[in-house]
């Protein structure tokens, strides 16, 4: 098993039913697309897939429906972050027990102000409780959403105290400067990678092999183009693309503005559906969507 991520990875938004749950069948077609389009794999219920605002069962029902609708345990990289810590543990070790490629874990996030000590005792009660060989963490460092985030001498000490079970850090800062240093400290045995996609060439060019990114979900080659061929034309292109796309989405509520792209590219109103507190784009904010998306050229059906 490779210990640096394989391309990339979108981080899947979660499709609703009229009720609110998730659809099922829906979450499975979007992932089999991402991997029709030459992604790595896939990332279920991260931040932009809405995670925390599932609970385990329905957590472990659409890691499932991913199984059961033909995308691979071994090209799933399943966030597992909750504020529970049993929680985490109970989506961690189904993560394990089905073969995922492994489960991107940030720190508990309920708590603020906690040491580093306390991060590492989080992590290692994590490891020994599941206690398999087979899993593999992803630390994940959202420090602005989390509130807690992962300083370098923590991901020394884990790494150090549990080789092969840590693989990587991904880094959502959205700092280059914070990424660069960490890869200068890590990248030769523990692979960074970025969230904020403008920051891949940077990152590429050190060595980092992929990325789990929200933007993926309608931009999957475009993507892997800035992480995998930095200086190619076709990157340098993206690069602008994602740019103005970026600046564009700053004036919304990210995850109602990802769907509303969805939306917006497959014709289907379904994918403006959000969890509370989350508010969806109506008809007025969709519009406005689609009239900022023109003014910057931006094509929701080119990639």
């Amino acid at each position: 098993m490779t210990t640096s991520l394989p391309g990339i990875w979108p981080a899947l938004l979660t499709p609703l039913d009229a009720s609110g749950h998730i659809d099922l069948s829906r979450f499975a077609a979007q992932a089999r697309r991402m991997l029709d389009a030459g992604c790595g794999g896939v990332t279920p219920f991260g931040t932009t897939g809405e995670g925390p605002s599932f609970s385990v069962d329905e957590r472990i029902a659409g890691v499932n429906a991913l199984l059961a609708g033909g995308v691979p345990a071994s090209r799933m990289l399943v966030s597992t972050s909750c504020a529970a810590i049993t929680d985490t543990l109970a989506l961690t070790r189904h993560a394990v027990q089905i073969g995922a490629w492994g489960c991107l874990v940030m720190p508990p996030f309920y708590f603020k102000g906690v040491s580093d000590a306390a991060v590492i005792d989080f992590y290692a009660w994590l490891v020994d409780t599941v206690a398999d060989t087979r899993l593999r963490i992803m630390l994940y460092h959202i420090p602005q959403l989390a509130g807690v985030g992962l300083s370098a001498d923590v991901i020394a000490t884990l790494h150090t105290r549990y080789p092969g079970t840590f693989v990587g850090i991904k880094d959502s800062q959205c700092e280059l400067a914070h990424s660069l240093a960490l890869a200068d400290r890590f990248m030769a045995t523990l692979t960074v990678h970025v969230g904020n996609e403008p920051d891949l060439p940077a990152l590429g060019r050190l060595g980092s092999t992929g990325a789990v990114s929200g933007l993926a979900n309608f931009i999957p080659r475009t993507v892997q183009a800035l992480v995998g061929q930095p200086d190619s034309a076709q990157a340098a292109k993206g690069l602008v693309r994602v740019k103005a796309l970026l600046g564009t989405l700053g004036g919304y509520a990210l995850i109602p503005a990802l769907k509303g792209i969805m939306a917006l590219r497959d014709g289907d109103s379904a994918w403006l559906r959000v969890r509370p507190t989350l508010k969806a784009l109506d008809d007025a904010g969709l519009a406005r969507l689609q009239a900022d998306l023109a003014r910057i050229g931006f094509d929701v059906h080119a990639d």
